[in-house]
């Protein structure tokens, strides 16, 4: 970046800041004592403050100084399910007492029990409860979601769902990234038959939504209890014929084959992945599926078998993480304690943990042109952090040292508030 390099106008300049850009090899792209200016919603300029020019102050119409503050690119959590009704901690408090995920599930619990909240639920109540799940992430300084469908199933429902998905994303200063997930669980109409039940996923669902322009995305839980990689197969074709892309919850509970499923299919990613196999991770490589790594789920469900980290390093698979905020197996909404569980359970480094929230999480939702680092041209959508290092993120347990989200050049929020605009 060369003196010439600064614009004639810009916004804004923020002084005072070391920057962590996640834009190159290096632990965390760090720029000490660096500076940065926004124009038009968008990064213009970024560097050390050694070579800013001196006349800079005089190009912006107004000037941010953050008290040697740490700024990160905002955050991307890219597998949630955060649109749902009610909670399951009477399923939490049976686990604890013995039951395991499988009988509870196969009990009609689960995932069911969270559909019935769901289709009781009116469309206004759905977007209440959902919203306060975002503030508490924006305030985290996540400036963009994906959130699922997947407790409806049955059109309906699955579209009441992404309308709600889609009325965040317009309410909110956070990008919402809405994926269809019929294909989640089988609905107690369908008992016994589930090939009856893709059919209509297939058939009138995919369709719809497409039609509607309410989902970008298409997912599907392929798993011993839920269903099959031919059934699963079945979705992604027609996913595929409707212009959708799409992603897999695989290998969380055995291997299933999944990874090399999503794959053949250019999925943007296989996620949770506990059981993948070294033919799946190379089949990942190959089609360049990134791997969304969940701790949430691990550690709520008690797992015992990792995802192979050391495997997904080897292949160069770039590794997200995400909250998989949902109501029965990760309740949570936040991106930093999701880091650190990363680094303690499964063996990512600090950095690698930020790289999840960031710029691999940005390659999962296929946003990387957009978001995930900072760089000239990107969108101006970062995190400002009280932290004295980068690796304070994944370090704490509890707290947020989030001092101000800031999505295209404004701030969102700040300190503790969760208010929206």
């Amino acid at each position: 970046m060369t003196l010439s390099d600064f614009p004639a106008m810009v916004d804004t300049l923020w002084l005072d800041i070391h920057l962590a850009t996640l834009a190159d090899q290096t632990p965390y792209g760090i720029i000490e004592k660096g500076a940065m200016a926004v124009e038009n919603g968008r990064i213009v300029w970024l560097g050390s403050i050694e070579t800013l020019p001196a006349d800079a102050l005089t190009k912006a119409r107004s000037v941010n100084r953050l008290d040697n503050a740490w700024v990160t690119p905002g955050l991307i959590d890219c597998h949630t399910h955060l649109v749902h009704a009610g909670n399951r901690a009477r399923e939490f408090e049976m686990r604890l007492n013995g039951a395991t995920y499988e009988e509870i599930a196969r009990g009609g619990g689960g995932i069911i029990s969270t559909v019935t909240a769901v289709r009781n639920a009116l469309e206004a109540d759905l977007y209440e409860q959902s919203a306060g799940r975002l503030k508490a992430m924006l305030a985290e300084g996540v400036t963009a979601v994906e959130i699922k469908s997947g407790y409806g199933l049955d059109t309906e429902n699955e579209l009441k769902m992404l309308r709600v998905a889609r009325q965040l994303g317009r309410e909110f200063p956070i990008t919402v990234m809405a994926t269809f997930l019929g294909a989640h669980a089988l609905p107690p109409e369908y008992t016994g038959r589930p090939d009856a039940y893709i059919d209509l996923v297939v058939d009138e669902m995919i369709p719809a939504v497409a039609a509607k322009g309410l989902a970008t995305a298409v997912d599907a839980f392929c798993e011993r209890i839920a269903f099959t990689p031919a059934q699963t197969e079945r979705v992604f074709t027609a996913a595929r014929q409707h212009g959708l892309r799409v992603k897999l919850h695989a290998e969380q509970l055995s291997d299933s084959n999944g990874a090399s499923l999503a794959a053949r299919f250019g999925a943007l990613s296989a996620d949770h992945l506990e059981h993948l196999s070294a033919t799946g991770a190379a089949a990942m490589a190959a089609a360049g599926t990134v791997a969304v790594l969940l701790p949430g789920a691990f550690y709520f469900l008690k797992e015992t078998c990792k995802p192979p980290v050391d495997l997904l390093r080897g292949q160069g698979i770039p590794m997200a993480l995400s909250t998989d905020c949902n109501p029965g197996t990760s309740p949570t909404t936040s991106p930093l304690l999701m880091m650190n569980m990363a680094c303690v359970n499964f063996g990512l480094t600090p950095a690698e943990a930020l790289a999840g929230f960031t710029v691999n999480a940005a390659r999962a939702l296929d946003m990387q042109d957009q978001w995930g680092i900072l760089e000239v041209g990107k969108q101006a959508d970062f995190a400002v952090w009280d932290i004295e290092e980068p690796a304070e993120l994944a370090y704490r347990m509890g707290g947020n040292p989030c001092r101000m989200t800031v999505k295209g050049g404004e701030i969102v929020s700040r300190l503790s508030s969760t208010a929206p605009g």
